[in-house]
């Protein structure tokens, strides 16, 4: 028999709750058929479905006086997370919608597998101001939705661990550093663009065209992400965040979100 795969995400604090978790939940089942778990690491498993299997938050291991939990999710490369060590996981967000087929997350090769935080917006040139900055920039792995195997990327939480002001003075956020880290190891390989797609950029038509046409999935996309803003709660109140923004129908994402 298949050893199962690995899905996991994370809900702590208020701003996500258990019908989120149940929503993905329902999401990976309808779009993974091969044998997996479903792990929510979380603070509060109240509410969440029973075949979801809900542990607790993983130890970020901070030095004493060092209180910032911002960067928790680093706590995914624990050599010993939840007693995995060895097996394969997908990691996703919770503001993210699974639209189509799991399974090629699974089946491509590579050591480590993220998102090219790129590929979700719409190029910068002004950042070519600065070519080192833009190089590495453009570098930067999303972490909404990565694979790798537990416990072979400790090298990351080791090196912000041995000292987190300075991680967190050099690094605006958690992926440039993680995204520097695998680059230094060479393990830092993105999914094929157009898997994760972002609604904003990619689904909705720019500008004024939006008043004209709704948004459509593109040919492909097998997740729907929603970097910068709108976020994924203001998407299906029909909030564009832009006057110039129109949201329109978007059927066939709801039903994909209740999945």
């Amino acid at each position: 028999m298949t050893e199962p795969v690995l899905i996991l995400t994370m809900k702590w604090g208020t701003v996500y709750g258990a019908e989120d978790v149940n929503r993905l939940y329902r999401q990976v089942a309808r779009h993974l058929s091969r044998p997996h778990r479903f792990i929510c690491f979380t603070d509060d498993a109240r509410g969440i479905d029973p075949d979801v299997e809900a542990l607790p938050l993983p130890e970020l291991g901070l030095p004493p006086g060092h209180g910032d939990t911002r960067w928790r999710k680093l706590a995914l490369f624990r050599r010993d997370l939840g007693g995995f060590t060895g097996m394969t996981a997908l990691f996703l967000d919770l503001d993210l919608v699974v639209v189509n087929d799991l399974s090629p997350f699974f089946d491509l090769p590579g050591k480590f597998l993220i998102i090219r935080d790129d590929d979700l917006f719409r190029a910068k040139p002004l950042r070519k101001i600065n070519p080192a900055r833009d190089r590495f920039l453009h570098s930067v792995g999303n972490s909404s939705v990565f694979r790798y195997e537990v416990g072979a990327h400790s090298y990351i939480l080791d090196a912000y661990l041995a000292d987190p002001g300075a991680a967190t003075a050099g690094y605006e956020i958690s992926q440039q550093f993680q995204s520097a880290q695998l680059a230094a190891h060479g393990h830092l390989q993105y999914w094929p663009k157009g898997w994760c797609v972002s609604f904003k950029n990619d689904c909705v038509p720019r500008g004024l065209r939006s008043y004209l046409r709704d948004p459509s999935l593109p040919a492909g996309a097998r997740i729907v992400l929603f970097a910068g803003a709108p976020k994924m709660e203001d998407v299906f109140a029909g909030r564009g965040h832009k006057w110039y923004r129109r949201i329109g129908n978007i059927d066939w994402l709801r039903a994909a979100w209740q999945g």
